[in-house]
């Protein structure tokens, strides 16, 4: 059975093939009158080369004109043993060729016969065109209207989703990271395998799930597994695809979309980044008028309103639940909420072997070690150092994906390029030097810190250089002991160039800016100021909602700020001391591996590690 669209395509590239022709024979027509232009005559020229026996011969050709018969003249002109055609306007054929043959009888003239034509033959060309141009709109109006609609503004209210591929769909093999997440799905695929199994026990299907997650997780994939795995129809659609400046066509697209839905049941909606029409509502400067919030109150009505979508499951997407509205969340909207969070160890391997498939490796890569020092990668951030790693190895001109490979693609995604072109004076060399050893030589000694991957003087991103720490295994929490450390540790580079150099740069800003946003986290969030107690201080959101909390204020009064302040000083200060205290009892290897890290400009963990064995 022939596809309706692919015929209408190609009776619009037929359209176009013959306009384009027209256009070309006019063209070309346009373009040959324009290279041979009519050099016309006037009496006394015409007279003058005539006298002169310049004139070979003269073709007339007759044309009525009222009673007379005039005509245009070619005349075929010698000049210098060049040949010119020039032409002339004879007002009487009769009289001009007697006049001839009386004073000029050396030259030949020929006249031919007289045609007459009709008033419609001269006008034809102009009826021509103009039926051309005219068929040319019809047609492109009439593919228009084939392809779906009157015109753009009438589609406005069309929903923009899209139906999954159905010949390459993607299994839950395909998916790695998430095995708990795979077993909470896996029983939404046997629903809409088998809906009557769990009918008869009384259970009705789940009307959404909602995946929540960091950036990179693999939610929008695994929901395409559901797909792949159930094998019902699946339609996908932005959450800012709903949202447009017209009011009320963002509810219009959410009608069509459920409307979509209902005739392919069973069916799955996928909905990403859901956030972008589910904040919650009332929390703009616009009140609860506005283009959005009516859109999301469509979404609450058909996800469970009076309506009843039987077999029309919604999936959807996020990586920011706290702004979204709580009666979207509730029981019998969202029945499902599952967090799809990064991979542990062995799931970050599982990621490395599928996305290592078809890349080359050399024997020395290690997938567990590249597992081990990815703590806290995403699988998007696991397939982007696999392939910059192949990027680099294609660049090289090698054969494999070597490990040093890896470790160069795992700076590069961590820290950024390193600029080696650009020049820095030996002042800031050793500047830098000192700065980054003092980082090492803390994160070597603190047993709470992780331990030191690379160590580098080399422009890189936005940095003069960098100490590059690989934590070994995940964390959920930090404790008391390990956010202190990793201040002192933070601390380490301001340390070291007040003690070497004594003096201190700009250097430290960045160092200083996250020193400060853990003490004051550590008082004021995390409940450890001896002082102060178990006590949350402030309101704590990432995103201030204007309209809800504009007018808000801090929930502690003057005096309480003062010992939050004092506080946060003096965790900062008696990490500064701790850190100068360590790096002033080791300034030995503070002077040995700064010099080491100037002669080579980078150095290894295990290169460092070495000077404390010496």
């Amino acid at each position: 059975m022939s596809d309706p669209r692919r015929s209408s395509n190609t009776r619009g590239i037929i359209v176009y093939i013959l306009f384009i022709a027209a256009m070309l024979v006019i063209l070309i027509s346009v373009m040959r009158s324009l290279s041979n232009p009519q050099v016309w005559l006037s009496d006394q020229e015409t007279v003058k080369l005539l006298e002169e026996n310049k004139v070979k011969n003269i073709r007339i050709t007759p044309i009525r004109s009222g009673d007379a018969t005039s005509g245009q003249a070619v005349l075929t002109v010698e000049d210098d043993s060049v040949t010119l055609v020039r032409y002339y306007f004879v007002s009487d054929v009769a009289k001009f060729r007697k006049d001839m043959l009386e004073d000029y009888p050396k030259v030949e003239v020929a006249v031919s016969p007289l045609q007459e034509e009709a008033t419609w033959v001269k006008v034809l060309p102009y009826i021509a065109l103009i039926i051309l141009v005219f068929g040319f709109v019809f047609l492109m109006m009439a593919q228009a209207n084939a392809n779906g609609g009157n015109n753009r503004m009438m589609n406005f209210g069309r929903s923009q989703a899209t139906l999954a591929d159905k010949e390459h769909p993607i299994k839950f093999k395909d998916v790695a990271g998430c095995q708990e997440e795979k077993k909470e799905l896996q029983e939404l695929v046997e629903f809409l395998k088998n809906p009557a199994r769990f009918s008869e026990m009384g259970a009705r299907i789940p009307k959404g799930v909602l995946l929540i997650g960091p950036p990179g997780t693999g939610k929008t994939y695994l929901a395409r597994a559901v797909a792949g795995e159930a094998g019902v129809p699946f339609l996908t659609i932005s959450g800012s695809d709903f949202v447009e400046m017209f009011v009320g066509v963002g509810a219009s697209r959410v009608r069509d979309l459920f409307d979509q839905a209902k005739r392919r049941v069973p069916c799955i909606v996928f909905i990403d980044e859901i956030d972008a029409v589910g904040r919650q509502r009332g929390t703009g400067l616009g009140g609860g008028h506005d283009e959005r919030e009516q859109t999301l109150n469509q979404l609450l009505v058909e996800m469970d309103g009076f309506t009843v979508n039987q077999g029309v499951i919604v999936m959807a997407a996020t990586n920011r639940v706290d702004i979204l509205d709580p009666a979207l969340l509730r029981p019998g909207r969202f029945d499902r909420q599952i967090v799809v969070n990064r991979p542990d160890v062995e799931g970050r391997r599982e990621v490395l072997e599928i996305y290592a498939k078809g890349k080359p490796l050399s024997s020395d890569v290690d997938l567990d070690r590249i597992a081990r020092i990815t703590a806290g990668f995403t699988p998007a951030d696991l397939e982007n150092l696999m392939n910059e790693a192949a990027i680099l190895a294609a660049r090289n001109k090698e054969s494999y994906i070597t490990m040093e490979d890896v470790q160069a693609s795992l700076i590069r995604v961590g820290i950024g390029t390193e600029k080696k072109s650009r020049r820095i004076s030996d002042k800031e060399k050793r500047v830098t030097a000192y700065h980054e050893v003092g980082h090492a030589i803390l994160h070597h000694l603190l047993p709470e810190l992780d331990e030191v991957h690379a160590i580098s003087i080399i422009p890189t991103g936005l940095a003069g250089g960098y100490t590059m720490s690989v934590p070994e295994e995940d964390r959920m929490y930090q404790s008391k002991s390990e956010l202190k450390a990793e201040m002192i540790g933070l601390l380490g580079g301001r340390a070291a160039e007040e003690i070497i150099l004594e003096d201190i740069t700009t250097g430290a800003s960045n160092d200083l800016h996250r020193v400060s946003e853990i003490a004051r986290a550590m008082v004021t969030q995390f409940g450890m100021s001896d002082t102060l107690g178990p006590l949350e201080f402030g309101e704590h959101h990432e995103e201030v909602f204007l309209g809800r909390e504009i007018g808000h204020t801090r929930n502690y009064g003057e005096k309480t700020a003062e010992v939050i302040d004092r506080e946060v000083k003096g965790l900062v200060d008696e990490a500064y001391g701790k850190a100068r205290e360590i790096l002033g009892q080791n300034e030995k290897i503070l002077h040995t591996g700064a010099q080491l890290l100037i002669e080579k400009e980078k150095i290894t963990g295990e290169e460092f590690t070495a000077l404390f064995e010496e």
